[in-house]
């Protein structure tokens, strides 16, 4: 085994499949909640998720028309503040979705993060989603015991979000890593674009809304991380990994040693 290394997964998709039954109906609540004229289909928001960050979803869609059907001003900071409540009524409603149980763990990350864990290895999250479902999230998958040992970088920490390679450079240099001694587990183009532009390895598991998304530059996708008995679905392995039936620590330690090497 090699020296204890760091694991990073996003959140969204990742550590559950959550854009879809999660956040896109915590969005449609929200514009309810608030009287807002607006309601994202499966086939709208498919194309919003490619957009990092909530409260730059909500700004992208924020059209004059709509600012003018609402009595917003055209003051760039009063439509700042605006969206950003919005966004806490979204945050909110998205939590309790969590805690209702209506987003379960995707097969693999508690058992993967467990291992870690228990093998030294440092944890964190790595997401553009606000810190409070962030942490609703990764209590809810893997137990509050063990959410308290994983570090969580998320929502505004870092100016520039996903696709820019900002909030992996931020966690790296906080947490005292080089980025060759880092796997990371995302989920989206975006995210894998990201990842990459920090240096890192990273693990693909397609989900809900990513399954064509170009992941250039990733060490492998998957289906998922896979569990004994439920055997994760190779899409790609450019770097020549061999996955098996699910992963484990031993698999990414294969990665980093490809990349070391």
């Amino acid at each position: 085994m090699m020296t204890p290394a760091l694991l990073i997964f996003d959140c969204d998709g990742v550590l559950a499949d959550t854009e879809r039954d999660g956040h896109r109906v915590a969005f449609n609540q929200m514009f309810d909640e608030l009287s807002i004229p607006l309601h994202w289909s499966n086939d709208e928001y498919a194309a919003l998720v490619s957009i990092g960050g909530g409260k730059e979803r909500l700004a992208s869609v924020l059209t004059p028309a709509l600012r003018e059907q609402l009595g917003l001003p055209e003051d760039e900071e009063v439509l700042k503040q605006e969206v950003a409540r919005w966004h806490r009524v979204k945050t909110r409603r998205y939590t309790e979705l969590v805690t209702a149980g209506a987003l379960p763990g995707r097969p693999g990350v508690k058992r993967l993060i467990g291992e870690a864990d228990r093998s030294g290895w440092t944890v964190a999250v790595c997401s553009t989603s606000a810190r409070e479902s962030v942490l609703a999230v990764l209590q809810h998958v893997i137990g509050p015991e063990l959410a308290t040992r994983v570090h969580i970088f998320a929502g505004d920490i870092v100016a520039r979000k996903k696709p820019a390679p900002d909030i992996y450079l931020y966690a790296l240099d906080s947490l005292g890593f080089g980025p060759h001694n880092a796997v990371v587990v995302e989920d989206s183009g975006i995210g894998c674009r990201a990842a990459v532009g920090a240096g890192l390895a990273t693990v693909i598991t397609v989900s809900a809304y990513t399954g064509g998304d170009d992941f250039t530059g990733a060490t492998m996708v998957l289906s998922d991380l896979g569990e004994p008995g439920a055997a994760a679905t190779v899409l790609a392995d450019p770097w020549g990994v061999k996955v098996g039936e699910y992963v484990d620590l031993g698999v990414l330690n294969k990665v980093l040693e490809s990349r070391q090497g």
